[in-house]
């Protein structure tokens, strides 16, 4: 499988073009809130569920989308949404599909703290987010690029990463910080190019204000639009205008 720090440079040097382009194309991409209301995923160091963390930066993520001019279809807006088969089921002509996450730690690394007068748990050794794709996704080469856009420009924009998951998950790309994770449904199901992202760890109790902070969401949603455009401009590049042959000058 090619190294796909090697389609970086080609990536970057795409956007500029993409960027200063007159007409934008018209890349549809499918966001997906991870987890529902009846399995919200992790809660946070001030018990917060992870489904409220995804729901926002889902949003933000859709919004900066469509500042650069792609379509965007939010699944599971709502938290309803129980099927994990259902999500990339429900976008089949999507260009990229994207699970929006946030990050915990094992229960044996967790340790106890009051917040607001509850018990809660915490760990503050980990930080950082983390990008996932999977072999098994009839498209891996494609999905790998695009996490390693996504998570290079997540480092340019000044966005930590952590690696605290390879002690479970394989390197796919370590330098932009994407693991391999084979089996990952609404990865390996997904008919298009599909990243999971872990956008930071909320057991952590500095972290977990910062991915709270909406202006920070829109910062970090902005620079994983960018890096989506850079994939697609080079996963499926415009096509050059055709020349007016016999008109008159």
């Amino acid at each position: 499988m090619r190294n796909p720090t090697l389609a970086l440079g080609g990536a970057a040097l795409m956007l500029c073009g993409w960027a200063s382009a007159q007409t934008i194309p018209a890349w549809r991409i499918a966001v997906d809130v991870g987890h529902h209301w009846r399995a919200p995923g992790a809660i946070s160091a001030r018990g917060q569920s992870e489904l409220s963390f995804n729901q926002h930066l889902a949003e933000q993520l859709a919004s900066a989308l469509e500042a650069h001019g792609m379509q965007v279809q939010l699944i599971n807006r709502d938290g309803s949404l129980e099927s994990l088969p259902a999500r990339p089921r429900s976008a089949p002509d999507a260009d990229l599909f994207v699970s929006i996450h946030h990050d915990s730690v094992e229960e044996r690394e967790l340790m106890p703290w009051t917040w607001a007068g509850h018990p809660q748990t915490y760990n503050d050794q980990w930080q950082g987010h983390s990008l996932f794709v999977s072999r098994r996704n009839p498209l891996p080469e494609a999905s790998l690029l695009c996490a390693s856009t996504m998570g290079a420009r997540l480092q340019r924009e000044g966005f930590t990463p952590t690696d605290k998951n390879a002690r479970r998950r394989p390197w796919a790309d370590q330098a932009n910080t994407v693991h391999w994770y084979d089996n990952l449904v609404v990865l390996h199901q997904a008919r298009q190019p599909a990243v999971l992202v872990e956008a930071g760890v909320i057991k952590n109790r500095d972290e977990e204000l910062l991915l709270a902070d909406p202006e920070r969401q829109a910062r970090m949603a902005d620079a994983l639009a960018t890096g989506i455009a850079a994939c697609l401009q080079v996963l499926h590049p415009p096509t050059p205008p055709t020349a007016d042959v016999g008109r008159a000058p």
